[in-house]
C-alpha cells in the first residue's frame, strides 16, 4: 500500500459484506498515504451472477461517489469492463502525477511544459500490450 499510487478496491456483488470490508481498506489506504485524494476505483465483480446479486448499483454507487472514485460493475468470467477498469485507473494516477508536477513547478517558479494530457479517449490496447500517455509513464494492461 505504502507505494501504491492508484488502487483498485474489488468487491463481489453477490456478497455484501465484501462492498463493507472495502470501508476499512480505503480507511487503511487513506491513513497511509495520507491522502484522501488518492487515485481510486470501485469494482464490483460477477456481474454474470446478477440472479445471485446481494449489492444493489445504487449501493455501490453510492460508496464510489462518497469516496470520489469511478465504480465499475466487472464479470471476469466474461472479461466485461475489466480493461476500462484498469484503463480508468492508470489515466487516474497519470492525470494526479502531472497535476503533482505542474504544482511543484509552479511552486518553484520554473516555466510549465508544453506536455498535456491527450484530448479524449485514447485507443485501448490489446491485451498484453502497454499503454502510455504522453507523460512517458506506462500502465500494463495484462
Amino acid at each position: 500500500m505504502k507505494s501504491g499510487q492508484g488502487f483498485l478496491l474489488v468487491f463481489s456483488i453477490t456478497s455484501l459484506s465484501s462492498l463493507t470490508e472495502l470501508h476499512e481498506l480505503r480507511d487503511q489506504i487513506v491513513r497511509i498515504k495520507d491522502d484522501s485524494t488518492i487515485p481510486l476505483v470501485i469494482v464490483g465483480n460477477k456481474s454474470d451472477l446478477e440472479e445471485d446479486r446481494a449489492v444493489s448499483r445504487s449501493r455501490a454507487f453510492g460508496v464510489s461517489q462518497s469516496w470520489n472514485a469511478s465504480y465499475y460493475e466487472t464479470s471476469a468470467r466474461r472479461r466485461a469492463n475489466v480493461d476500462e477498469a484498469f484503463v480508468d485507473l492508470c489515466r487516474q494516477i497519470i492525470r494526479k502525477d502531472v497535476a503533482t508536477r505542474q504544482i511543484r513547478e509552479m511552486e518553484r517558479g520554473e516555466p510549465r511544459h508544453k506536455g498535456h494530457m491527450p484530448k479524449g479517449r485514447p485507443r485501448r490496447p490489446k491485451r498484453g500490450r502497454k499503454w502510455k500517455e504522453d507523460t512517458g509513464k506506462v500502465c500494463n494492461i495484462l
